[in-house]
């Protein structure tokens, strides 16, 4: 991942940074990420921001996530890829969102799990959930394009991933503009065991990307099963997809050694303290996560 720093941000292209709170106070995309990073500290929830915010939308909320990135870069968090959320749109209807979002991913919040067994404490998070993904691993830096095929050129590996999300609304009720804002809902991300894939393998993968199965087991109970193209079609056009946007936005490009996170293929599910979720992805060829919880709640 490269920011733009010499870059304006969506608010400052746009000629207006600061916004009025519902207490007739100022309030900054650098104020609201001051909040939400407390909240994170905290481990607590706020009352959202398209109700305490007037006006608050979706590019203001991205405003506020950039401001998020510098701030963690500022305490020393290195950021190391992107989750892209919401590309599953069989969930849209249920949380009331129509659109994809994206986020960064940072050194401190994503985990190689070698042979793809992990556990990962769970005391940070507020609300979690966990999410079943293709994650991709990039060899060079992508362009904005709208090709699965240009997609793989790019790609290294794939892997499985379990995308912890969590939630800083209660009762995981919010718009758009509250979830992007709000770190994108991301909370830690687990990578299975990469598979490093060839020319040829890329040629097959465009096509299996689009009909993989996946299985999502909590113990020895199914909980849950999806296909691929659920996923904006493919995990390989949602990354595409992210690649456009981040393009349209102006202020990041995807570089080599970016770790992106491709969206939920299943339902997100709550977990606790005491669980062990697994994986299967099928005949996609890349193999599941084993991934057990500590911590309290």
């Amino acid at each position: 991942m490269r920011f733009l720093s010499t870059t304006p941000t969506p608010s400052e292209r746009r000629g207006n940074t600061q916004r009025t709170a519902g207490y007739g106070l100022p309030v900054h995309a650098d104020a609201i990420a001051a909040r939400l990073l407390q909240a994170s500290d905290d481990r607590t929830t706020l009352p959202l921001l398209t109700e305490t915010v007037p006006g608050f939308d979706v590019p203001q909320a991205y405003d506020v996530l950039f401001a998020i990135s510098a701030q963690r870069r500022a305490r020393g968090w290195i950021p190391k890829g992107w989750k892209i959320g919401f590309t599953n749109r069989t969930l849209w209807p249920r949380y009331g969102v129509w659109q994809p979002m994206w986020a960064p991913v940072w050194d401190r919040t994503v985990t190689h799990a070698p042979g793809s067994v992990a556990t990962l404490d769970l005391t940070p998070l507020v609300q979690p959930r966990i999410e079943t993904e293709v994650v991709f691993g990039l060899r060079s830096g992508l362009p904005a394009t709208d090709e699965p095929r240009t997609v793989l050129e790019h790609t290294e590996w794939i892997a499985a991933g379990f995308e912890i999300v969590q939630c800083h609304f209660d009762g995981w009720r919010f718009a758009a503009a509250d979830c992007t804002a709000a770190f994108g809902l991301h909370g830690a991300l687990v990578v299975g065991t990469p598979r490093v894939l060839t020319d040829e393998g890329r040629e097959r993968l465009v096509g299996d990307l689009t009909r993989a199965e996946v299985t999502l087991r909590r113990g020895e109970v199914i909980v849950d099963t999806g296909i691929s193209s659920v996923v904006l079609d493919s995990p390989a056009s949602a990354l595409a997809h992210l690649s456009r946007c981040l393009d349209a936005q102006g202020v990041a490009h995807l570089v080599a050694g970016d770790v992106i996170t491709t969206g939920t293929i299943t339902d997100a599910w709550p977990v606790t303290p005491g669980e062990t979720w697994t994986s299967d992805y099928g005949d996609l060829g890349i193999e599941g996560i084993t991934l057990s919880f500590t911590g309290s709640r």
